[in-house]
């Protein structure tokens, strides 16, 4: 593929493919310039840059999407930044759509991302000082280059990505998200097929039909076992890769970013949602925490989280709505403009405020105001114990909830069969809905806190112990939380990835380590989060259940993997609560206080 230079106008752009139209103010768009990766193989990007000869800071967004997709949010923040005087460069990742070589999900980011970095600081229009940002996977090939250490990278902006692509990514507290099949099949099989001339479908569109035609989610994603799930060995072969090798197997170290955070040298600002894809919500976290430790003494640390009430998306950063839960005006940032403003900061070096926003800003649900502080967690919460304190019948009446530790023992229990797993009916990955329902199915456990005497403030973390039992050899436990209004609406308060264990991979070790019939083992639920406020009269309930189908693979309960079995037994799973099995959650309360107002990084 050769270079095509095109100049257009700035308010012209609608796609980063179309150069068809001009204006009296242009810039230049240079198509499909080769950028040769270390290993030879030669990665392509458009580039956009302002008409007047010079040289200028880059910013570059890399995509497995298409750079020519012309998606309206990421074309928003190309253009402005062009007209901030940035060189924008965007770019399909290795093996997708112009670029050359294998596409094998993750796994090349880093070199590649390293090796567009620096190509970019050599360039003649380049004045050496680099920046990145993106959303989703453009989130994650930030991270995994930038713990490459590249030297011209100066700033990157990592929204809603993880910080372990193995173990809180593909896997989540030791179970396979089966969506990963939808994302495969959807979004990656159809540049595939048309790149290796295979049958099948070879656009979005075509792809959706497909999928809908081979039975949809509950065929694919609940295909048992599931590495014999054909749909896509000949287009997405990696997928497979991720399904033999368990959550906490070494092999996924190359994705891990934890143990690598003092190799990071650029100003980071994190970003996601509540209401994110579970990796987002837990990786901004710890990914800010992590960078905060590794540069623990410096006057500034160049290191900033923002977490909003958001679903998955740059849209939704605009919006005051995730699922059917409504939020105030507050909720609202101008993404682009945040974006924008670190660079400004960090890449030119203008002084221009950042420097002060907080190094933490969290929205609450419930009450429409953000909180902010230098530290995660934010300081000034009272840790509050809440007991499960009396017994619950499966599919009907609550147990309760105390901040008193219960003297007697007890248990409830509840059977799970994996043929008829509990249904996740609403999608709750696209934020809170209404899950009142869930509490008449009979393999649900509920327990409810009582009525909350007054707004309470919880936010942060919030650990949580379970202790269970059950006849079968493993189980996944699954807990929920949500905020319940006198009405009886029952709004989840985050996505089930946080939420769920599986029970032979509780210690997070390589191999399982099965139950024994009866034997009681401790759960520890360390990722639950969520930021919220319960008003006076409202109630915090859980839910505990053994599946959440079909966004999870489903545990067959006989001791024996899904990847490679395919028989199912029922299993009683007994929850136990009193003094020597203390089953509990921990709420990071907030005293009341004035309102913290408006997130400083939304003010224009």
């Amino acid at each position: 593929m050769g270079t095509c230079v095109f100049l257009i106008g700035l308010t012209s752009i609608a796609g980063s493919c179309r150069a068809d139209q001009a204006a009296d103010a242009g810039i230049y768009i240079e198509k499909n310039v080769a950028i040769p990766a270390r290993d030879g193989v030669i990665l392509r990007a458009d580039v956009r840059r302002p008409k007047k000869e010079g040289r200028y800071p880059v910013l570059i967004f890399r995509t497995p999407y298409d750079k020519c997709e012309g998606d309206e949010d990421n074309e928003k923040t190309f253009a402005e930044a062009v007209k901030r005087g940035y060189a924008m460069v965007v770019c399909d990742v290795r093996g997708r759509y112009a670029s050359d070589g294998e596409f094998v999900a993750y796994q090349d980011e880093g070199k590649d991302g390293y090796d567009t970095i620096e190509w970019a600081a050599r360039q003649p229009w380049s004045d050496g000082n680099v920046g990145t940002f993106g959303l989703s996977y453009p989130c994650a090939v930030q991270w995994l280059a930038a713990v490459e250490n590249p030297p011209h990278l100066k700033a990157m902006v990592p929204a809603m990505g993880p910080s372990s692509i193995g173990p809180q990514a593909i896997y989540f507290g030791g179970v396979f998200e089966s969506g990963w099949a939808n994302w495969c099949y959807i979004n990656m099989t159809p540049d595939r097929r048309v790149r290796n001339n295979l049958p099948g479908p070879k656009t979005y569109d075509e792809a959706r039909a497909e999928w809908k035609k081979l039975g949809g989610t509950d065929a694919i994603q609940g295909w048992i076992p599931t590495l014999e799930m054909p749909y896509l060995r000949d287009t997405e072969p990696y997928y497979y890769t991720w399904l033999e090798h368990g959550p906490y197997d070494p092999w996924w170290e190359w994705g891990n970013m934890r143990t690598k955070y003092g190799d990071v040298k650029a100003a980071v600002l994190d970003l996601s949602g509540w209401h994110d894809e579970p990796y987002g919500s837990e990786g901004a976290i710890t990914n800010f925490a992590g960078l905060a430790k590794a540069r623990a003494g410096e006057k500034d640390m160049r290191n900033k989280l923002i977490l909003g009430p958001w679903v998955h998306g740059v849209y939704a950063t605009g919006k005051d709505v995730a699922g059917d839960r409504k939020f105030g005006p507050a909720a609202k940032i101008n993404y682009h403009q945040v974006v924008l403003d670190w660079m400004d900061r960090y890449v030119r070096g203008i002084d221009n405020g950042v420097k002060n926003w907080p190094n933490v800003q969290a929205y609450v649900m419930g009450s429409d105001v953000w909180k902010t502080g230098d530290t995660w967690p934010l300081p000034g919460s009272v840790d509050e114990t809440m007991y499960l304190a009396s017994a619950a019948e499966p599919g009907g009446k609550p147990g309760t909830m105390s901040r008193q530790e219960p003297k007697d023992s007890g248990s409830s229990s509840f059977v799970s069969d994996p043929a008829r797993p509990v249904r996740d009916e609403v999608d709750t990955t696209w934020g809170a809905f209404d899950l009142r329902n869930m509490a008449k199915d009979p393999a649900v456990l509920t327990f409810e806190s009582e009525p909350f005497a007054e707004d309470t403030t919880i936010l942060g973390n919030l650990p949580a112990e379970i202790y269970a039992s059950s006849d079968a050899p493993d189980f996944d436990l699954y807990l929920r939380i949500l905020d319940v209004a006198p009405d009886g609406t029952a709004y989840n308060l985050e996505a089930a990835g946080h939420e769920v264990i599986r029970a032979s991979l509780r210690d997070k070790t390589p191999e399982p380590k099965l139950l024994k019939a009866g034997g009681i083992v401790k759960l520890g639920f360390d990722n639950l989060i969520t930021g919220n406020c319960f008003k006076k009269g409202h109630r915090l309930r859980i839910y505990i259940h053994a599946s959440w189908f079909p966004a999870y693979s489903r545990n067959l309960q006989t001791g024996k993997s899904e990847t490679s079995g395919s028989e199912m037994q029922k299993a009683a799973i007994k929850v136990h609560f009193g003094p020597d099995t203390p089953s509990k959650i921990v709420l990071p309360v907030f005293p009341p206080t004035p309102a913290d107002g408006k997130l400083p990084a939304a003010k224009s």
